[in-house]
């Protein structure tokens, strides 16, 4: 579909790559991202792809349970298969990148689209301004207790919807969780920040590999070095976390590291842990 139609259209006559989403038959024009908006949406991505319960995440699914709709979260949290087309089930957590710009209105009827849908969570990262992340969450199927506040009465939206209310602000310092769907809380900061996206998805790697963090990888490394030489389990340690970071362990790294005496593996995995690359 080269250009958007002036009647209504079904999820199956857009083509992957087209850049429309459809609601209630309405093909929206998605426009590219800005640059703040595409680096915050890397790291995200990458820290909730990389939990240890996530099956799978993607950016800019294809969500279309019915034929008039179909959206396309920023983020996607959940069992997407590897097949060609489009979800046909929303997914559990989705996360969307606001800035300037931003078509309020639009966003809304999506967050209503999707929780409608079936998604437990959006979570939407406000880049603009205060940084924070608001949160949205399906109705519970379960009428909420006296003792909790009662939500805000929803405010009137064009088109007959009903504007959705966050369940809460978060704001950095704080974390997110979506239990049964990610293991561990999100800081704020990481669904945003280069280095703080960075540390949350070291651990989540670490947890992969069966480790609890970096410190449980160094007390392998002494627990191993105790019983095959000290030396040579921090050598086992040191490669253990270069694969763990992605770092190629080439022939000549290989052996400077086998050449190195106790000092010098100890330099490098300090290097490692600060830097997170090869000196």
């Amino acid at each position: 579909m080269s250009a958007p139609p002036h009647h209504p259209v079904t999820a199956d006559q857009i083509r992957p790559g087209d850049p429309y989403e459809l609601s209630e038959g309405r093909p929206i024009e998605l426009m590219p991202t800005g640059r703040r908006g595409a680096r915050s949406n890397l790291v995200g991505g990458g820290v909730l792809e990389t939990d240890p319960a996530v099956e799978a995440a993607g950016v800019d699914l294809g969500v279309s349970p019915q034929p008039n709709m179909l959206r396309a979260p920023d983020i996607a949290v959940g069992p997407i298969a590897d097949e060609p087309g489009w979800a046909t089930t929303a997914p559990p957590l989705a996360v969307e990148y606001a800035d300037t710009g931003q078509d309020e209105v639009e966003l809304q009827r999506k967050i209503g689209e999707l929780l409608a849908a079936g998604t437990r969570w959006i979570w939407v990262v406000r880049l603009h301004g205060a940084r924070r992340v608001e949160v949205y969450e399906a109705a519970p199927s379960a009428p909420s207790t006296p003792e909790r506040e009662a939500p805000a009465p929803p405010v009137p939206l064009a088109r007959g919807r009903k504007l959705q209310q966050p369940t809460r602000v978060a704001l950095p310092g704080e974390a997110l969780e979506a239990p049964g769907v990610l293991k561990n809380p999100v800081p704020v900061e990481a669904l945003y920040d280069r280095e703080a996206a960075h540390e949350a998805t070291l651990r989540n790697l670490l947890q992969r590999k069966g480790y609890a963090g970096l410190d449980a990888v160094l007390e392998a490394g002494r627990l191993e070095g105790r019983n095959e030489g000290r030396a040579e389990g921090l050598r086992g340690g040191v490669r253990d976390l270069c694969e763990l970071l992605g770092i190629p362990l080439s022939p000549e790294r290989n052996a400077a590291l086998d050449a190195m005496d106790e000092a010098g593996i100890l330099a490098v995995r300090d290097h490692l842990k600060r830097e997170r690359r090869w000196p």
